[in-house]
């Protein structure tokens, strides 16, 4: 039995998405594809415009045998923390023989020989790093210039100098980047492999049949609720989306989806004020200088991307302060991941959903994954640690909020943890 890895949001499924599993089995002649797929909440620091079950509909529907959860402080974190946690499920599974990710590279040697040298950081890479920012260059700007030298006088490569400040700033190169680095961290016996992704990750423009999750989010997002605006915006997706995944998002539309950031912004507005006189540097990427700006900002904005614009400065990107605030909401904290990196990253695997046919699957990962495959809530607390019974218990109040955003948006009442069921799917 050979299976395949895959870590991704889906936030929304798209036409993209289906070529990356099709693709995936495809080059390692996968018998099946296990996804590891963040929650309610997304590594941009927003929540998910559909909520987690619809999407991993959508991914069983297109090709995916079994969807697993990311946990939502992984979910959420930056993107070493977002790989690190996936790739500990993948590993810990016992059966998965590859994983399969998107980058705009598509060269696995390049991405694996940046990999080598931002985890093992050698001295002088990092000597020159610090030297290069004591003279006044952001992070960013040192690493890639520190990199160039260091591959050129220490390492030597054959990647192009001129491309490597590409490498490590492309988004999905970013990822995969992470997803290697994280294997190696762990020894683990799962093999990289990339395929190239050349649609724009950020592009906020519809060209089917490939198009981002940004341009779906787009549309959706500049659409007003009435039924006429919803069929122009459904009518303008279409041929960027599956015919199993528009079936699953033309069913909810306007009825439980789109969700977005702003929905949230009286419960953000409310815990910040409740916390104005709390050491916010308590929360998850929430440094001293931003909490400053944040409790400078309790009265000047109303919604959660005002209140963005608000805080954002050169120093701190809308997405590094979202990613922030959204932690804050969560209540996700550091001493949370100083507990988790201590104890292995991620101690369950969550299904939300699986085919009927991925029986072996499920029996594979039973019988030598290390750590419990979680498929109904009401078994967690007699097969969790402590420390994984917490984190599940992060889970469940995330989606409680998410669920009562769902609510007074559309008036649809989701099931909570408990009662919602694992997906399954034909």
């Amino acid at each position: 039995m050979k299976v395949v890895g895959l870590i991704a949001e889906y936030n929304p499924f798209h036409n993209g998405h289906s070529y990356h599993i099709r693709k995936a089995r495809e080059l390692t002649g996968a018998d099946y594809c296990v996804v590891v797929m963040s929650g309610h909440y997304v590594q941009r620091g927003e929540p998910a415009c559909m909520d987690k079950y619809l999407r991993a509909d959508s991914a069983l529907r297109s090709g995916a045998d079994l969807v697993l959860e990311l946990p939502v402080p992984f979910a959420t974190g930056s993107a070493e923390y977002f790989a690190t946690g996936a790739v500990s499920i993948l590993d810990k599974l016992g059966v998965v023989d590859f994983l399969c990710f998107g980058s705009e590279s598509g060269n696995l040697s390049h991405l694996s020989t940046i990999a080598a040298v931002l985890s093992d950081e050698p001295e002088p890479f990092s000597l020159l790093v610090k030297r290069l920012m004591a003279e006044g260059f952001s992070y960013p700007a040192a690493r890639g210039q520190a990199l160039t030298a260091y591959l050129a006088e220490q390492a030597p490569t054959d990647i192009p100098p001129e491309k490597i400040q590409a490498l490590i700033s492309s988004p999905n190169n970013i990822l995969g980047i992470e997803y290697v680095k994280a294997l190696s961290r762990r020894h683990s016996g799962i093999r990289p492999l990339t395929i190239s992704r050349d649609s724009d990750f950020l592009s906020n423009t519809l060209s089917a049949p490939f198009c981002s999750s940004s341009a779906i989010r787009h549309v959706f997002q500049s659409t007003s609720p009435d039924s006429q605006t919803t069929a122009q915006a459904l009518k303008a997706v279409r041929s960027c989306v599956p015919e199993e995944a528009y079936q699953v998002m033309s069913e909810n539309y306007s009825a439980r989806l789109p969700i977005f950031a702003d929905d949230f912004s009286s419960m953000l507005l409310y815990k910040l004020l409740s916390a104005r006189n709390s050491d916010l540097t308590d929360y998850l990427d929430v440094s001293p200088d931003l909490e400053n700006r944040i409790k400078g900002q309790l009265t000047g904005a109303s919604t959660f991307s005002g209140f963005i614009d608000a805080v954002k400065c050169r120093q701190y990107t809308r997405t590094r302060i979202s990613r922030a605030l959204l932690h804050i909401l969560l209540d996700i904290r550091v001493e949370d991941f100083v507990r988790y990196k201590e104890n292995g990253f991620v101690p369950y695997a969550r299904a939300l959903g699986f085919r009927k046919s991925a029986s072996p699957l499920l029996k594979g990962i039973k019988q030598n994954s290390a750590i419990p495959l979680i498929t109904k809530m009401a078994d967690a607390g007699r097969k969790l640690t402590p420390m994984g019974a917490d984190m599940l218990g992060q889970e469940t109040f995330a989606a409680g909020l998410y669920q009562s955003v769902v609510f007074h948006k559309y008036g649809y009442r989701m099931k909570n943890e408990y009662s919602h069921g694992v997906i399954m799917s034909n």
